[in-house]
């Protein structure tokens, strides 16, 4: 029972963050998403060797 509690408060605060966004967000700019595009690929990467590494030495 309490998982369902649970899974349904997640379910409630998702659709909240998506009505609020939609209502409330702005598109980005071109180069924005270039920067954070950008950003994201280092640290995803970086993420990977580091999950690599931490599976190799354990």
């Amino acid at each position: 029972m309490t998982l369902l509690v649970i899974l349904g408060l997640v379910f409630l605060a998702v659709i909240l963050m998506v009505i609020l966004g939609e209502r409330f967000g702005k598109p980005m700019e071109e180069q924005e998403q270039v920067k954070y595009s950008k950003w994201t690929r280092i640290l995803v990467f970086a993420l990977i060797i580091i999950a690599i590494a931490k599976l190799a030495f354990e």
